[in-house]
């Protein structure tokens, strides 16, 4: 009776560190995969633009949202995914590169409220967060703005910082694997003991 129960014990204690570690290594070849499409994507596209030799934002990009300015549409620590456009409208929520000096060479992701044309008549946009109360100090040129947003993977951030961390592979990554090749041996441990035992019984 207290064979069945440590074993009973034991499967259920497997069960859930083989469901923790599914979560966390499926969680890491999804990162692992948008790294890859999204690497892929700009390598092509930089290639073609050099050939070319026009400068252009790559085709696709990634970034991670450190501020509360565009909640609650997309909030603190999730990623976002933008694709180069060449006409943006009002209403778009883009990433652009701020020229202004308290956030310069900073990436922004902010929604476009206003399209202007400035003293040289070239065409502007006017970028506000949706949680701000006035808009953006400085118009956006068209060479800043790096692409549109076209879509958000909540809280995927702390997933990126969490692997950014030596301890974060480990936990991730090799005691998952230690955990789920030790249940293993001390099954084929068990199973062998049993065979033998029904050996020694036949005999």
């Amino acid at each position: 009776m207290k064979s069945t129960q440590v074993n009973t014990t034991l499967d259920k204690v497997k069960w859930w560190f083989n469901f923790i570690s599914s979560i966390l290594m499926n969680s890491v070849i999804v990162v692992l995969i948008l790294v890859g499409i999204l690497f892929a994507a700009y390598y092509i596209d930089v290639t073609k633009n050099s050939h070319t030799g026009n400068w252009k934002p790559p085709l696709y990009g990634a970034y991670v949202i450190v501020s509360t300015s565009m909640e609650p549409i997309i909030h603190v620590q999730d990623a976002i995914v933008i694709k180069r456009v060449d006409e943006p409208k009002i209403g778009d929520v883009c990433t652009y590169l701020s020229k202004d000096p308290r956030w310069l060479g900073i990436k922004i992701t902010h929604r476009i409220i206003g399209i202007d044309v400035d003293e040289n008549g070239n065409r502007v946009y006017i970028f506000k967060g949706d949680a701000n109360n006035v808009a953006d100090q400085m118009p956006v040129e068209l060479s800043q703005i790096y692409g549109k947003v076209i879509m958000k993977i909540p809280k995927i951030g702390y997933i990126q910082y969490f692997l950014s961390q030596a301890y974060g592979w480990i936990i991730a990554i090799v005691i998952p694997c230690v955990g789920i090749i030790t249940f293993d041996v001390i099954k084929l441990v068990k199973t062998m003991q049993q065979k033998r035992r029904l050996k020694r019984g036949v005999r």
